[in-house]
């Protein structure tokens, strides 16, 4: 369930082991925390290895996606300011 509010969005989200991620870059911050699962995440030129118990950090504008999802991944996800709300252009 989504739910926006004025300090930002959070909610849940999976991603299946043979699924890809297509997400497109945000226009505000994002932070992932692994609740389970196992896969390899790159934001922008870096790529990191992410298990249970990870956070991550994607700054607005930043190219990011899970990949190499080798146990499905359930993660929270928080924006700020709430997903779609940024004034800067970034879609």
């Amino acid at each position: 369930m989504r739910r926006a509010r004025r300090e930002g969005w959070r909610g849940s989200r999976s991603r299946c082991a043979s699924c890809v991620d297509a997400q497109q870059p945000h226009g505000e911050d994002e932070v992932y925390y692994v609740v389970s699962g196992r896969a390899t995440i790159r934001v922008g030129d870096e790529d990191r290895e992410v298990q249970a118990g990870s956070v991550i950090f994607a700054p607005p504008g930043v190219p990011h996606r899970f990949h190499s999802i080798t146990e499905e991944l359930r993660i929270l996800v928080f924006f700020a300011p709430a997903e779609g709300t940024a004034s800067d252009g970034v879609a």
